[in-house]
């Protein structure tokens, strides 16, 4: 009785053993099946041909818009203002009177000058007829001449003028008040043409050249693309942001672009003539930041190639390195595909 037992038991494992040795070889051939489905699959793809371009080399950079030259406006003493004749928003002219300063002392001092002008001539005449000594003739010149420059100096900060064409952007005091030398008169700032300071990378050192062309957008003037040019280049380079300063020249001929401003300013550095593809053949292995694109090869099948990439311009790519003019490669159903994948070409 207990023999016949255990040969129940032992028929038993066996028949489980068998069990689970054929539910395994099933699983494995229903995985290989897949896999062999999978490898079969076709794909629909659209493809193009690489093929070489002219790609402008180019940077992007924040800057803000500055005046060209800016100018406060102020008399050299202190005084009281007797009238003002502009405003802030208004655009003067070089030379425009914009203020005048009491006048007492500038009169007193005419006057002055015209009595020595009367007797610097007197003295001048006798002095070319021999009544007078050169001494005494020098000495009355220069007294002369010592007046005439008081009186200009003091002329020029009475009646006070725009030394320079552009915007008042600031009138400290009003006619009337008291200068008290704490704050300038008026503010003008010169906008024919703007200016903007760009820090380009220090990478780039090399390429920028004076006369450059750039290209200029605000935020402010949506649509609007202005063209500006190199003017200075800095001679140093910032340790802290690798960067260096080149001044950039617009000449805001319409006076649309104003002090302040936010722009973004593309620098060119040249152009290259390289492969040219889509942004959307270009895909990004997860994980990584390797760039790669599919390519068709004469079998129907795909391979993985990774490539190298320049600049964006627009929805564009340039390609350095990894393809070849020619090579036909992937731009819509990459997403899908893996190394060796069937595929089929549906765009014409």
């Amino acid at each position: 009785m207990k023999k016949n037992i255990f040969k129940t038991i032992i028929l038993g494992f066996g028949a489980a053993a068998l069990v689970s040795c054929g539910g395994s070889g099933s699983g494995d051939k229903q995985a290989a099946q897949a896999a062999q489905a999978a490898a079969e699959v076709t794909h629909n793809v659209e493809v193009v041909s690489a093929s070489y371009s002219q790609v402008p080399q180019q940077s992007s950079y924040s800057s803000t818009i500055e005046a060209f030259a800016v100018n406060n406006i102020a008399p050299q003493s202190a005084g009281r203002i007797r009238k003002i004749n502009a405003e802030v928003g208004d655009y003067v002219v070089k030379g425009q009177v914009l203020a005048e300063m009491d006048r007492v002392q500038l009169e007193q001092l005419k006057l002055q000058l015209q009595n020595d002008s009367t007797e610097y001539s007197r003295i001048k005449t006798l002095f070319q007829q021999g009544g007078v000594s050169q001494s005494d003739f020098e000495a009355v010149e220069l007294a002369y001449k010592v007046r005439k420059t008081n009186y200009n100096n003091l002329l020029e900060n009475t009646v006070l003028r725009a030394p320079i064409t552009g915007f008042v952007t600031a009138r400290n005091y009003d006619q009337g008040d008291m200068y008290s030398m704490a704050q300038p008169l008026f503010t003008v700032q010169q906008v024919l043409p703007v200016k903007l300071l760009v820090g380009i990378s220090e990478s780039e050192y090399t390429k920028v050249k004076k006369g450059d062309k750039v290209e200029i957008t605000v935020d402010a003037l949506p649509g609007r693309t202005f063209t500006g040019s190199v003017n200075r280049l800095y001679p140093v380079i910032d340790p802290a942001t690798h960067t260096f300063q080149a001044e950039v020249l617009v000449p805001n001929a319409d006076r649309l672009l104003r002090p302040g401003m936010y722009a973004r300013v593309t620098v060119t550095f040249g152009v290259n003539r390289s492969i040219v593809l889509p942004d959307q053949a270009v895909v990004k292995m997860e994980g990584t930041g390797q760039k790669y694109v599919y390519v068709v090869n004469d079998k129907g099948t795909v391979n993985f190639i990774p490539v190298e990439l320049g600049v964006h311009n627009g929805f564009n790519y340039e390609i350095l390195s990894g393809i070849n003019e020619g090579d036909v490669v992937v731009v819509k159903g990459a997403a899908a595909l893996k190394e060796g994948a069937k595929v089929k070409v549906i765009n014409k």
